[in-house]
């Protein structure tokens, strides 16, 4: 008899599909995911998760390590990059093709992105000029599933003096978004690190401008390509 193909997202409930994606940013972020870090990411309890990693195990789409949590199969990290391209095109439409704002678009498109048929993905790219990059400056999957991922350090890890180009946030935030949106911050802003206070304290960025104080909450999230020193 001949074998099934594997599930893709769009075959997957959209709570499989939630798990699959939570896994590959904690997987890119800590080599592997615990269920402690599930259940905090994704705000359930671990009880919860340990229900839905045997679900996940059963549809072969993640693997136990003993000792260092669950990691996702081949066939996992395609649902999960397929969600992940949905959510990013999604985002880009919104902004693009609808007017709304960055701080915007992340919470509509946790739903829409269980909803996109692979042929409303499809119109969408095609529309967009088939992007590589979402309104947050995160890279979107290719069709073929392949995530382009560049070094980008954190904006807290330049020194004094030093320049780059802002490139990308984190979309789960709103706050820190409308903070940088309403000073002009942007992906492809050019940053100048003038002063950093001692303690963990805040940092002075020239941008736009201005010299603007940026907590180091935000700068940590905050992620660039550096130019050099003046």
């Amino acid at each position: 008899m001949a074998q099934l193909p594997p599930p893709e997202a769009h075959d997957l409930t959209a709570a499989v599909q939630d798990y699959a994606k939570a896994i590959y940013t904690l997987e890119s972020r800590d080599g592997a995911a615990s269920t402690t870090d599930l259940a905090a990411l994704l705000e359930v309890r671990p009880a919860s998760v340990s229900g839905m990693l045997r679900k996940l195990s059963a549809l072969g789409l993640v693997e136990h390590e003993r000792y260092r949590g669950v990691r996702l199969t081949e066939r996992g990290r395609r649902v999960a990059l397929e969600v992940i391209r949905h959510h990013r095109l999604v985002e880009l439409f919104l902004v693009e093709s609808l007017g709304m704002t960055w701080d915007e678009v992340h919470a509509e498109a946790e739903v829409l992105e269980h909803a996109l048929s692979e042929e409303l993905e499809e119109l969408i790219a095609e529309k967009l000029g088939n992007p590589t990059v979402d309104p947050h400056g995160d890279p979107i999957p290719s069709r073929e599933l392949k995530l382009a991922e560049t070094e980008a350090p954190a904006l807290a890890e330049l020194e004094p003096g030093e320049a780059a180009t802002f490139v990308r946030i984190s979309d789960a935030e709103p706050a820190m978004l409308r903070f940088l949106g309403e000073r002009g911050i942007v992906p492809g802003a050019r940053l100048e690190l003038v002063e950093r206070q001692p303690f963990d304290g805040p940092l002075f960025v020239r941008a736009c401008g201005d010299v603007h104080v940026l907590g180091a909450t935000l700068a940590r999230a905050m992620h660039v390509q550096r130019e050099g020193k003046r």
